[in-house]
């Protein structure tokens, strides 16, 4: 097995960072959209602790990655890809969050941890997560089992 170099290692770790913050983005609209019927940027900086000026740098960025559509003095909307995205990390999420609470981690800070550790698993690792819990369901309490969402 080839050995990766640190700077394969670091350059991966800059990479999912710049991921990390689309990705939370991405996740918070969806939850938004779910739980209040609607996304506005006002909402985003509220739930971020960031300006306006700073989320509107950032949907910026997801419109022209074509995750989102916004206008101003309108919502912000997930495009197809976009809900694509969210889908896929609410799920990574819950296998990352469910994973710690197995492993005896107290919800509160596998919660915290999740937030962060999800966006740096590769899929294999989430596959691999995933597969123990299906194999250790004696692991997992039913109240972990059922969560759908954060």
């Amino acid at each position: 097995m080839p050995s990766t170099s640190h700077h394969e290692h670091f350059e991966r770790v800059r990479q999912d960072h710049q991921r990390e913050l689309v990705e939370d983005y991405v996740e918070e609209i969806a939850h938004l959209h779910r739980h209040l019927g609607e996304a506005r940027a006002s909402d985003l900086a509220d739930r971020f602790g960031v300006s306006p000026a700073a989320v509107s740098k950032v949907v910026t960025r997801l419109k022209r990655d074509g995750l989102v559509n916004a206008r101003p003095y309108r919502g912000i909307f997930l495009t197809d890809q976009g809900e694509e995205l969210a889908h896929k990390v609410a799920a990574r999420h819950r296998v990352v969050l469910q994973a710690l609470l197995a492993l005896g981690v107290p919800e509160s800070i596998a919660r915290a941890d999740s937030e962060g550790i999800e966006h740096h698993c590769s899929d294999e690792t989430v596959a691999a997560m995933h597969r123990f819990l299906a194999d250790n369901p004696h692991l997992v309490p039913d109240s972990i089992s059922r969560m759908t969402s954060r």
